[in-house]
């Protein structure tokens, strides 16, 4: 049985079959292609695109969803193994996967990182078992290092866009409140590394990603990777600039000590100025949700280099031709 865990666990040819089908079922969005099948959704943090992308893109092909969010409408659930199950979780996930995959011909898990052990986060631990409890294909809704949904949204956007796959890609760090998971930034640099870009990780020092992540993105075919802590020498010649916060690895599970680190960082919000005169035409993505005017400011997110709506729109149809190819036995699961 094959899961959709990581978009780089496919090739690029597999990949760009899903986004081609993504395409033809964003210009034809409505059928019966999961006609009477049921997909499970189990959402153990918060969500508004993906629960209502999943929901509405299996109500357009005939299915029927059924959503779980523990602690609210259902059990609170346990993940540790070996502990004595005198607190709030009610249901160990080893009996309620099963019993939902049984219910289920698909089943959506999404599971954020502890932020603890960078280590454990970077594994991606969590999502691999939890898969392993369940007896029906499960998809990757966001987990510790991980949003394959997102970046397979991200490359059918890039094609829309008419980015080439050698294309200069700029994910660039922008100051946040408090510190965020690798899991959105990590997916969207395999993603770019899969198509062949050439990629700048732009960010203040001392945010520099893994390098195991670097590392795995030269190997899934990055034309060529840097990191630039100046902005101006990072924004030269992007034709797409991917906004996205992340945490300090030096401080990662310590959260006090990095939002102390980052506190005189604020100016790391996307505006106008930073493209200036350089790349007049550069395309603006993000994930959502995004906190305006400090993360990234509203005459970017309002002007016409914004492509966030578009983006979003196209976690729908991306996740549809998942859906879809897993039911039916296509390419990549065939």
């Amino acid at each position: 049985m094959k899961h959709f865990l990581s978009l780089s666990q496919f090739t690029r040819d597999e990949v760009q079959a899903l986004v081609d089908l993504a395409r033809e079922l964003k210009a034809n969005p409505i059928g019966e292609r999961m006609h009477r099948k049921v997909v499970g959704l189990l959402f153990m943090n918060p969500s508004l695109r993906t629960l209502a992308s999943f929901q509405a893109g299996v109500g357009h092909q005939g299915g029927i969803s059924v959503v779980i969010q523990p602690g609210a409408g259902s059990w609170s659930l346990e993940l540790r193994d070996g502990v004595v199950m005198d607190g709030e979780a009610v249901e160990h996930v080893r009996e309620a996967i099963p019993v939902l995959a049984s219910y289920c011909d698909l089943l959506g898990i999404r599971s954020f990182a502890g932020q603890k052990d960078l280590a454990e986060d970077l594994d991606d631990a969590t999502i691999q078992r939890l898969a392993s409890f369940s007896t029906k294909p499960v998809i990757n809704m966001e987990s510790a290092s991980d949003h394959p949904c997102q970046a397979l949204a991200d490359w059918m956007t890039l094609d829309e866009l008419g980015i080439p796959a050698s294309g200069n890609f700029v994910l660039t760090w922008a100051w946040h409140p408090k510190p965020l998971p690798y899991a959105v930034p990590n997916a969207a640099l395999m993603m770019a590394a899969q198509r062949g870009m050439n990629i700048t990780v732009q960010c203040p020092e001392g945010y520099a990603l893994p390098s195991r992540m670097i590392d795995r993105a030269h190997q899934l075919g990055a034309a060529s990777i840097r990191t630039c802590h100046n902005r101006t020498e990072g924004m030269a010649g992007a034709q797409v600039v991917y906004c996205k916060s992340w945490c300090s690895e030096e401080f990662y599970g310590q959260p006090e000590k990095e939002i102390a680190k980052r506190a005189g960082l604020r100016d790391w919000c996307l505006s106008e100025s930073w493209f200036e005169p350089a790349v007049p035409d550069a395309k603006v993505m993000h994930c959502l949700p995004v906190r305006r005017n400090v993360k990234i400011a509203d005459e970017v997110l309002d002007g016409p280099r914004s492509v966030v709506i578009q983006e979003a729109e196209n976690r729908l149809h991306a996740q549809k031709s998942v859906m879809i190819s897993m039911l039916e036995g296509l390419k990549p699961w065939n």
